[in-house]
């Protein structure tokens, strides 16, 4: 079945121009810290981190909040001891990025540990394509590389509005992946799953009222989840694991676990329910790495209810 996939950018003699001259100066440190020894990066990405909470104080008061809805019976100094451990990894995930497109394969399998990816193996060993559900978790960017040494996935991608980034965004990103398709290109992401690919696909994130459910997640009741996710699942000759990516002492750690049981079921607010359930116990594994910084609780259930942010 023939996908569209995301063509690579050409390098263009315009990207010389002094318009993108901040451009490669920023990408330049990137790549240059990318090659510092790993525990000088970690302290580097502590102090982002600490840097973070001045020049990006909205986002910080967003992951604050989340944390406060989301685990209201943890005291404010339990609370404030997960912000400050995330903003650690907030941190470190700039520099993430410029491990997981620049470091050599052999540096990456240094830090890699693999749990449950027999669950993709038996999906893959019957001819069918597999569906991950992935979370946002602050190391998505090299932990994709990482996976890619066991399985090249296919992903929906979006472009970076700044063309020179475009570039070395894509070509980063493509030594994780086996191909991209653009994020709106549902179609090619569900003959990709009918072609026996593995996927990635992250649900857990506010994509507005438009095909979603009002579920529970944490100690929010009525929390805006997309049926989205359902949809794949639905066409495509798939199986579904759930993937999540957290930070160990040892380095990264890939972990898979199984499917949902009569998945989708048909009942879209039931399935909706426990994957976030789900999410709810990948989070949980090491709240401190998740992007608590997206309004996660944005779209209310009326349009008239008052914002949880304000």
């Amino acid at each position: 079945m023939s996908v569209k996939k995301i063509v690579a950018p050409d390098f263009e003699i315009e990207f010389f121009l002094p318009k993108y001259w901040l451009t490669w100066i920023s990408v330049l440190i990137l790549y240059s810290v990318s090659w510092l020894p790993y525990r000088v990066q970690k302290n580097i990405g502590k102090l982002l981190g600490k840097l973070l909470k001045v020049i990006a104080k909205k986002r910080y008061n967003v992951a604050k909040r989340n944390l406060e809805l989301s685990f209201p019976e943890l005291s404010p100094e339990k609370r404030q001891t997960i912000l400050d451990a995330n903003l650690d990894n907030a941190g470190m995930a700039i520099l993430e990025t410029g491990m997981g497109w620049w470091w050599p394969t052999w540096r990456v399998a240094q830090k890699a540990e693999f749990e449950g990816f027999e669950h993709i193996e038996a999906i893959l060993a019957k001819g069918k394509g597999v569906l991950a559900y992935a979370i946002h978790n602050m190391n998505l960017e090299f932990a994709c590389r990482i996976a890619g040494l066991k399985y090249p996935s296919v992903v929906f991608y979006r472009k970076h509005n700044n063309r020179l980034m475009e570039y070395i965004q894509y070509h980063g990103r493509q030594r994780s992946n086996k191909y991209m398709v653009h994020k709106r290109n549902v179609r090619g992401l569900i003959s990709a799953l009918s072609d026996g690919e593995l996927c990635l696909y992250l649900p857990d994130q506010d994509y507005g009222r438009s095909k979603c459910e009002f579920t529970p997640l944490f100690a929010v009741p009525e929390v805006a989840t997309t049926t989205g996710s359902l949809l794949f699942a639905k066409q495509a000759d798939c199986e579904t694991v759930f993937l999540v990516s957290i930070k160990t002492a040892k380095g990264y750690k890939i972990i898979v676990l199984p499917g949902l049981e009569n998945f989708p079921s048909g009942d879209d607010k039931d399935d909706v329910t426990r994957m976030n359930q789900m999410i709810e116990k990948m989070i949980m594994i090491a709240p401190e790495q998740y992007l608590w910084m997206h309004k996660r609780f944005k779209t209310r259930p009326n349009a008239d209810d008052p914002s949880l942010y304000d």
